[in-house]
């Protein structure tokens, strides 16, 4: 598990509508290759069904214990960590996969990119940065940077419309019903803010401030749900990633006894041994933490994540030749995962292998440049290397997302003068180095 402050921008239309729907402090990522693939196994039914791609539109667990779920782009789906940790079963998660899945589907975001003008004249906002994400051969991009928006802005940028929340409510539930999910879970989802909307809005969840609940609405989707029938198969896969997904973020999220007291909740061996090892590894047991996840393994001995696990808590605890050797397998099982070729390569780079974890990383990269622990790997392997262009490039790049532009563009005025000029490399620099720039300009 990783926590990054991040900063998303694949476009400049992104971008924007990433930046007012930002607080005024930066939002954090929980990356985990076990938790973000178990996600996947959830959304790709639903996904499927609202003709979205389940390989381009990827779930992401926000660093936040308010209930809360959104989208800012048509590439990404945001859910708080606390929404995730409050559901009961997997349709009740698929039920907010399904509805703001139904938000890109429907042209909700789209409408906002083409609308940017107006609220930006109506609300009168401040943009201080909009940058474009560089890009660097196939499937290769940089970081871009947005800071600072008049919270009032924001909030009239972000909210949904009630038409809106209605029209993504029903998709949602088509969705569900032709992908095999009960529809119940979306009925279930707004039981748990029933009341709220009575509340003042600061004391309201952060859901409710971004998607209007309404009685109308509740109702409505009572009659969608009976209307569909919630006569739906239970999902066996569903379940058991459901109870992985929720079992390891809560292990993470939550105190070590809470999570050792309430091993026995889970139906699933391996899900309980997981949550086990990581409790123990929290609480410096690393022994038992080893056992554990040795017994998981023992029992699932070609899933990849738990061998990223326990590469982790070797890492964790600098038994670096066994973490190696631990992420190594992983890696033989995944080897296009991105998080778990992150954890390899610093594996890596910990154990003295420099060229081996360069590559490894920047294959990581290649798939998903959203890993700040991985770029700064990535970087310490090119200065080990003797290229300390390309590693004031990948630094810069990693300061970019995390909105730190005043450091970006002293690293990228820095690798400008080193790399080649011309190159793909320096170009990505001169992006970095330009919005730096314009930041500095609007101070």
């Amino acid at each position: 598990m990783r926590f990054h402050l991040f900063f998303r921008a694949a476009s400049i239309p992104a971008l924007l509508i990433w930046l007012l729907s930002l607080p005024v402090a930066a939002q954090s990522l929980l990356r985990d290759a076990d938790i973000e693939y178990g996600l996947k196994q959830l959304a790709t039914p639903v996904l499927n069904a609202a003709g979205l791609s389940p390989s381009r539109v990827k779930v992401l667990v926000v660093n936040d214990s308010g209930l809360n779920a959104f989208v800012v782009s048509n590439d990404a789906i945001f859910i708080n960590y606390g929404l995730i940790n409050r559901m009961n079963n997997a349709p009740m998660l698929q039920a907010v996969i399904a509805h703001e899945a139904a938000h890109i589907a429907n042209g909700h975001i789209t409408r906002r990119m083409t609308n940017m003008a107006s609220a930006r004249s109506a609300a009168g906002f401040g943009l201080a940065l909009a940058a474009v994400a560089a890009a660097s051969g196939a499937g290769r991009a940089a970081g871009g940077i947005a800071l600072g928006t008049q919270s009032s802005a924001q909030a009239r940028f972000f909210k949904h419309t009630r038409a809106e929340e209605s029209s993504a409510d029903q998709s949602a539930i088509r969705f569900m019903k032709s992908s095999g999910v009960n529809p119940q879970g979306m009925a279930d989802v707004l039981a748990l803010f029933r009341g709220q909307e009575v509340l003042a809005e600061r004391r309201q969840d952060s859901y409710l401030r971004s998607h209007p609940l309404t009685r109308d609405r509740l109702r409505a989707v009572e009659g969608y749900v009976a209307a569909y029938g919630t006569d739906v198969p239970a999902d066996a896969t569903a379940a058991y990633w459901f109870e992985r997904v929720q079992g390891k973020l809560s292990a993470y999220t939550r105190s070590p006894k809470w999570t050792l007291g309430r091993l026995k909740d889970s139906p699933y061996q391996d899900v309980r041994l997981l949550r086990e090892a990581i409790a123990e590894h929290r609480q410096s047991r690393t022994k038992r933490a080893l056992d554990a996840i040795d017994r998981a393994i023992a029992g699932r001995p070609n899933d990849p994540f738990l061998h990223d696990q326990r590469g982790q808590i070797l890492l964790e605890t600098r038994n670096f030749q066994a973490a190696a050797a631990a992420y190594g397998r992983a890696v033989k099982l995944a080897p296009n995962d991105a998080l778990v070729l992150s954890g390899y390569g610093g594996a890596l780079l910990a154990v003295g292998e420099i060229s081996r974890a360069r590559q490894v990383l920047e294959k990581a990269r290649g798939i998903d440049f959203r890993d700040g622990s991985m770029l700064r790997d990535l970087s310490v392997a090119y200065a080990k290397s003797g290229q300390t262009g390309m590693a004031a490039l990948i630094t810069a790049e990693r300061y970019a997302l995390r909105g730190r532009l005043e450091d970006a563009g002293i690293h990228a005025k820095r690798a400008v003068g080193l790399l080649a000029a011309g190159t793909a490399p320096w170009q990505r620099a001169q992006d970095v180095l330009i919005a730096s720039e314009r930041a500095e300009k609007r101070r």
